[in-house]
């Protein structure tokens, strides 16, 4: 019999990782990474990937961060790594706080074609409030939904809406590619209590500007990269690259960043409260608590 697929989802510093890797060593698992800033192999520690977990990792550091890498085409490597972990009769752990690649995988994406060159080059060059003002004649759904200064949202749904002639409302709710109906999955879902994860998140930030994050930031910004890249967007870069430039003693760098990832811990909680199917479990106690990962680990139902 096929392995089924696990997933272990949830928010930043809630545990994911080492839940994974210890359900792997548990069984002979792979680890398969879902988090988008987690491929890139330019920012280890700014994006607090696992250390070397050998023959057990797949789809870790091996992207330069010159090459974005999309949520379809993290998918489709995605499926190639869970197909040849089952074919081996492995069990395939998939770990990671990325909304979109999970749901991506699991649902599929929206065929939205091409978009016109010239369309998202007008689009993108135009100020957010005079593409919300169009968007509100064309998609108006859309506009009401998104919040005004949205940028890249708001850009997203002109350029299909004018490209294609269809909202992207509609392109999504035609989503193909998904595994979701051929492979059987079992999902935890990890919902710590906020205060003990916001703490987590200082922590980790902290220990991540002492630890190695500086130089990676300043290799970036030597390397001439578009700011617009997903690599140049991870959180820290543009709070580190604030005190590499003068702007702010590290002290300043260091809480901006640790706001920002909790920021980020409060979207993706709010994320995994909502989006992913209700038969996945949850699991809201502190990860660090006695005996608490065992019990996390025995709600997937597996053989261990």
């Amino acid at each position: 019999m096929r392995p089924p697929l696990v997933v272990i989802a949830g928010p930043t510093a809630s545990g994911k990782s080492a839940l994974a890797e210890q359900l792997a060593a548990d069984v002979g698992g792979v680890v398969i990474n879902a988090d988008a800033s987690q491929v890139y192999r330019d920012i280890p520690v700014l994006s607090a990937a696992p250390g070397d977990g050998g023959p057990r990792h797949r789809l870790y550091g091996f992207r330069d961060g010159a090459e974005p890498l999309t949520a379809a085409g993290w998918a489709e490597l995605a499926k190639i790594e869970i197909a040849a972990a089952q074919a081996a009769g492995r069990l395939p752990i998939l770990v990671g706080g990325t909304g979109l690649y999970i749901r991506t995988l699991i649902d599929g994406i929206a065929p939205v074609p091409p978009i016109d060159p010239a369309i998202r080059s007008e689009v993108r060059a135009a100020e957010v409030a005079e593409n919300r003002r169009a968007l509100a004649t064309l998609d108006p759904a859309a506009a009401a939904r998104l919040a005004p200064g949205d940028t890249a949202r708001i850009a997203r749904a002109l350029e299909v809406v004018r490209s294609t002639g269809r909202t992207l409302g509609e392109w999504q709710s035609e989503r193909v590619g998904g595994i979701g109906g051929s492979v059987k999955v079992r999902g935890l879902v990890l919902t710590p209590p906020r205060d003990w994860l916001y703490a987590r998140c200082d922590a980790r930030f902290a220990a991540m500007a002492a630890g190695g994050a500086v130089g990676e930031v300043e290799r970036l910004l030597k390397g001439g990269l578009d700011p617009r890249l997903p690599v140049m967007r991870a959180i820290g870069v543009a709070e580190i690259a604030r005190f590499l430039g003068g702007a702010w003693a590290i002290e300043d760098a260091v809480a901006a960043g640790q706001q920002a990832t909790r920021r980020y811990a409060k979207r993706q909680y709010t994320w995994f409260a909502h989006q992913p199917p209700p038969e996945w479990t949850r699991f809201g106690e502190p990860l660090d608590a006695p005996g608490a990962a065992e019990r996390a680990l025995e709600l997937l139902g597996l053989e261990r």
